[in-house]
């Protein structure tokens, strides 16, 4: 099964999902929180992002969206690799994250097994 998102209406709203790499707990500290909104504020701000609806779970996110500016493909892929990237820089910065090396060898270990990916993070759900 393709792990991209289709849409085929951006006029249309959209119920979407993705969870982190084998369902590690990411979602459990305020840093880790914030990255995921911060992203979101940005692609609202820049491409046109319009959030509906949303929850953030330890492990996973689900949101409901839509675009009126850029294609929600684009943006929803956008929004996945600056917040993976921003997620394994925080961590891998990290001084009071206890997972942290079980956490970058899983996240390399997902990478590695997804041809798209160096080192994940998100991935569809």
């Amino acid at each position: 099964m393709s792990r991209k998102y289709k849409f085929h209406d951006n006029d249309k709203l959209y119920f979407i999902s993705f969870a982190t790499v084998y369902w590690i707990d990411v979602f459990v500290r305020e840093e880790y929180f914030q990255a995921i909104i911060d992203s979101w504020k940005h692609c609202q701000q820049e491409k046109g992002l319009e959030i509906y609806g949303w929850c953030i779970m330890p492990s996973h996110v689900h949101m409901v969206i839509g675009s009126k500016k850029d294609k929600l493909e684009d943006i929803v892929r956008d929004m996945k690799k600056h917040t993976s990237l921003t997620l394994k820089t925080i961590i891998n910065n990290s001084n009071f994250e206890s997972r942290k090396e079980w956490m970058m060898w899983m996240f390399e270990r997902a990478g590695k097994k997804n041809g798209n990916n160096k080192m994940a993070v998100l991935a569809a759900a």
